[in-house]
């Protein structure tokens, strides 16, 4: 916890871009070009010069070739000083929300006083690979001398070669446990008896929800209209179906566990581009230039656990920091959990309402409690807003802020599962 030797860490202001929907070839943005498009009207309202800025920090897991260290590329689009120094983080899902985690924990021990933390990702330009036997094969026809080596090698070329690999389809699949990210969804959904009429209805509800915000206006400090160069706009979350309903929702048979899975395409979250920043700030620079904070950060906690189970990673971190800070469910107004899978979600809430699994994996005498469903994910999530990985983190906790302050909550809490067996979660409280 933070002691009174350390600066209090504040989340001034944030925005993001609307997320995209990948429809089977690269977006019209690559992952910087998202950061500058949400992060250029940010700056813009901001009323003090940009050389404040300490450091830039920002997620990002599918990293394209001509944007190596995506945080200084961006850093410096954006007109950021070049002194500015940027680096890129990555912790798959969590890399949104580590950015920032890392800008908390530096400002909250003194050594920076403003920090641009943020997440991006373009899924949709996820590459594509050869199989390692093509790669092999044309290793042989770079070393081969003379035209007889080169016929040689030639004869070995196999059609198979010119067939790529999706790239995505490796990154969402753990080397470990050789699950992909949706089997160990439905791992949890076995565990804890997650029907698929259950799944199907919490994914309808996020799409109900985010259509409500949409419509009402809540996001519209928040979703930055990104435009690409062809001057075509985009205003919003377009992955949203605003008319989903429990007999369109049984249509999709089962992606990964046929015949009698409960993970389907309509209550997975959708691959996505978007990019997200959070201003963050220190008690003094507040002071010293007239800020006005959405919230205060209080507390983190990050969790590791078996790979094949990683969906209950919000459940390992948010709890133990939860009980850090003498909180019961009830004493959290608002959470965002971010919506992988319908079923890691609705496996995290009955994980948590469980006694024998507080008891035996928290630790604790009884179940943590019941989340009230009123105050979880309350404008929609990742299922009908869509999972940029590398953003998603980010995208939490800003909306919680901006949630936060709309309804008067007092205390949220943001919280992620990771690929990779891993938890992230993030305590804010309103400001006094």
């Amino acid at each position: 916890m933070t002691d009174n030797s350390q600066q209090r860490v504040y989340l001034i202001d944030g925005a993001r871009t609307p997320f995209l929907k990948a429809r089977g070839r690269p977006g019209p943005f690559t992952p910087v070009d998202l950061a500058v498009q949400c992060g250029r009207p940010l700056l813009a309202r901001q009323p003090y010069d940009r050389d404040l800025f300490d450091l830039v920090i920002l997620g990002c897991v599918n990293v394209i070739a001509d944007e190596m260290n995506p945080a200084r590329v961006a850093a410096l689009r954006l007109g950021l000083p070049e002194k500015t120094v940027a680096f890129t983080v990555q912790i798959n899902c969590g890399s949104g929300m580590q950015s920032i985690d890392t800008a908390y924990r530096y400002i909250r021990s003194g050594d920076h006083q403003m920090i641009l933390a943020g997440g991006t990702e373009a899924l949709s330009h996820a590459p594509l690979t050869l199989r390692q036997s093509a790669v092999e094969w044309f290793g042989q026809m770079n070393a081969a001398k003379g035209p007889l080596e080169q016929a040689k090698a030639l004869a070995g070329l196999r059609p198979e070669f010119l067939k790529p690999v999706i790239g995505l389809e490796r990154g969402l699949t753990d080397p470990i446990t050789r699950l992909n990210m949706g089997q160990t969804a439905e791992v949890l959904a076995h565990r804890f008896g997650i029907d698929r009429r259950s799944a199907d209805t919490y994914a309808m509800q996020s799409h109900h929800r985010l259509a409500a915000a949409q419509a009402d206006g809540s996001l519209d400090d928040e979703v930055m209209p990104a435009f690409d160069r062809d001057g075509t706009v985009y205003s919003q979350d377009d992955g949203v179906r605003p008319d989903s309903d429990l007999d369109g929702l049984a249509k999709p048979k089962p992606v990964f566990e046929e015949p009698f899975g409960q993970v389907t395409a309509g209550n997975s979250s959708q691959i996505t581009d978007g990019a997200s920043w959070c201003i963050l700030a220190s008690e003094r620079a507040v002071a010293d230039h007239g800020l006005t904070p959405l919230a205060q950060i209080v507390d983190s906690e990050w969790a590791g656990l078996d790979p094949s189970i990683m969906g209950l990673g919000p459940v390992l971190a948010a709890t133990p920091m939860a009980q850090r800070n003498e909180l019961g469910v009830d004493d959290v107004d608002l959470w965002e959990l971010n919506e992988a899978f319908a079923a890691q979600v609705l496996s995290c809430l009955a994980a948590w309402n469980d006694d024998a699994f507080c008891q035996d994996v928290l630790g604790l005498d009884r179940a943590f409690g019941q989340i009230d469903r009123d105050r979880l994910n309350i404008d929609g999530g990742a299922i009908s807003l869509g999972h940029p990985v590398g953003t998603s983190g980010n995208r939490i906790v800003l909306h919680l802020a901006n949630a936060m302050k709309k309804r008067g909550a007092k205390r949220g809490i943001a919280t992620e599962c990771i690929g990779g067996g891993l938890g992230g979660a993030m305590l804010l409280e309103a400001v006094q």
